[in-house]
């Protein structure tokens, strides 16, 4: 009878962590959708001290400033080429 309990108590912990871990994983297609970043988020993001960005911007900098001004305005920055959205490769 001990063997009988022990037995049953091994399956039922295996089959609640199995279980477990099923609800945790992301649904088939990764899950939540993401968005886009609005202009004021990538403002915020990339001029942290207002006199510089990084990273895509940068790269694009003279294309994206139409005005050769040495500064991309909000209006510039909604009329900017949008980066081709591909599939992201798995890690």
């Amino acid at each position: 009878m001990k063997s009988y309990k022990i037995k049953l108590f091994v399956v039922v912990t295996a089959l609640f962590l199995v279980s477990n871990n099923t609800l945790f994983a992301q649904p088939p297609g990764g899950g939540e959708k993401r968005t886009p970043p609005t202009t004021d988020e990538i403002f915020e993001k990339f001029d942290a001290n207002k006199d510089e960005i990084k990273g895509p911007l940068k790269d694009n900098f003279d294309t994206i400033d139409t005005d050769d001004d040495g500064f991309i305005s909000r209006e510039e920055l909604d009329n900017a080429p949008k980066p081709e959205r591909g599939i992201r490769p798995k890690k």
